[in-house]
């Protein structure tokens, strides 16, 4: 059985599974004609199947996302759930890494991040100055663990050596289809360094998902009596560090989605998904690392 909850060896836990948020109330700009009602009750809906990690950003739908996530998370026991925010490549000037932490804290309704990290590489600002900042948000309490996402391994090893406090996450495109963390040695360095990976985007259409899904998932889906989501998800689990996040609005999708933390397939066909899953990338086609 996959584990719900996973822990690294530095203490640094979080759900084997989250919610997602992007896409909700818009995507980097925010849809006027969507005032999140929707999304609110989705993410009630996975909170109420059992859901506790919401993932989110300051970028998705220009803070909106965030803002959907405090009206849903408002009467739920803050203390029983996972909230990771990202912190957008615009702001990671020290100053502006500090100010985008209180923006977040408060379109989320929260005195505290469990998870804060950094979304994106932008190389015109020192790693070693938004580390600094993102040190001090975990000092004062503002953060409980920092990470990173979409870094490679120079780029992991860099905000490690600058930071006094560990690097717990990093968030990237993976998936039976997207390779990059493996080819890469992204995968294996976060095994080795005691650093999570959450895996965003666990499944996609083209080539996984939809009218081109392979035989090889259809087949195992079948074998274990599952959704062909639940053997993507459950592929990822069955690895060391690796936790995922998805986004859905449909009950049906997310009760499956967290039921495959519940649950793993024999070695040998983990094994086949691994290595003859059809159409492997080695490079994400949405965010590769940098």
């Amino acid at each position: 059985m996959n584990d719900p909850e996973k822990q690294l060896n530095n203490g640094f836990s979080m759900p084997a599974i989250g919610l997602g948020t992007w896409q909700m109330g818009g995507r980097e700009i925010r849809n006027r004609a969507d005032n999140g009602d929707a999304s609110v009750r989705a993410l009630i809906d996975g909170l109420k199947l059992g859901y506790t990690h919401i993932d989110t950003a300051e970028m998705y739908a220009e803070g909106f996302a965030e803002e959907i996530v405090g009206r849903a998370i408002n009467g739920f026991q803050r203390a029983k759930l996972f909230l990771t925010t990202k912190v957008w490549k615009t702001h990671l000037k020290y100053d502006d890494v500090l100010r985008a932490a209180e923006g977040s804290l408060k379109r989320l309704g929260t005195d505290y991040i469990d998870l804060y990290l950094i979304h994106q590489v932008n190389d015109a600002v020192p790693l070693e100055e938004t580390i600094l900042a993102m040190n001090r948000l975990h000092k004062e309490g503002i953060v409980r663990s920092i990470g990173v996402s979409n870094f490679s391994v120079e780029r992991l090893k860099r905000a490690q050596a600058c930071s006094e406090v560990p690097i717990c996450a990093n968030q990237v495109h993976y998936n039976l289809k997207v390779r990059e963390a493996e080819v890469s040695g992204l995968l294996k360095y976060c095994q080795e360094q005691d650093i999570m990976l959450i895996a965003w985007r666990p499944f996609q259409k083209g080539g996984m998902l939809g009218d081109q899904m392979p035989k090889l998932l259809l087949d195992l889906a079948a074998k274990y009596g599952k959704s062909p989501s639940e053997i993507a998800i459950a592929w990822l689990l069955m690895q060391k560090n690796v936790v995922t996040i998805s986004m859905s609005h449909n009950p049906l999708h997310m009760s499956r989605n967290l039921n495959a933390a519940e649950w793993q397939m024999d070695q040998k066909d983990f094994d086949l998904l691994t290595e003859h899953y059809p159409g492997q990338q080695p490079v994400s086609d949405a965010v590769p690392l940098s």
